[in-house]
């Protein structure tokens, strides 16, 4: 199935489109709210696994409905090093089927090379989520 295009800013303002990620890895990650115990707690393990995710040709984005401003404080406030995209519309959210009650589910989508889902990943651990996705990359990937 082709992964739903978005354009979003991110903590600094700047615009990321699907596109962007044509040619590799993109594990695009959504998540209720900044600065909340699990949603920090899955940031700070993409953040920490990030060097062998672009090892094996990946880039991790995430997706919430906060704020530029929230995801600027958030990703100062732990070193994050990837890009937050803010969706205040919920489309791209809503797109993901990823909107409940009033939030963003915690939900993950591996999207490959070619701009195709991959893997859904519907119920998320977020202390090793970011080593699942990234054995799942290597097995769909031949090992590399």
């Amino acid at each position: 199935m082709r992964a739903p295009a978005f354009t979003l800013p991110d903590q600094d303002g700047r615009d990321h489109s699907l596109t962007d990620y044509a040619g590799r890895w993109l594990v695009l990650y959504f998540y209720p709210e900044d600065d909340t115990p699990g949603c920090t707690t899955e940031a700070c393990s993409f953040r920490d696994g990030r060097d062998a995710l672009a090892e094996a040709g990946a880039a991790v984005v995430g997706i919430s409905a906060d704020s530029v401003k929230s995801h600027r404080k958030f990703a100062d406030k732990y070193g994050l090093s990837f890009p937050i995209l803010s969706d205040r519309s919920h489309a791209t959210i809503k797109a993901y089927d990823a909107w409940r009650l009033g939030f963003a589910k915690r939900k993950t989508f591996l999207i490959s090379p070619d701009s195709e889902i991959a893997k859904e990943y519907p119920k998320v651990t977020p202390d090793a989520h970011a080593e699942e996705v990234l054995s799942d990359i290597r097995a769909l990937s031949g090992g590399r």
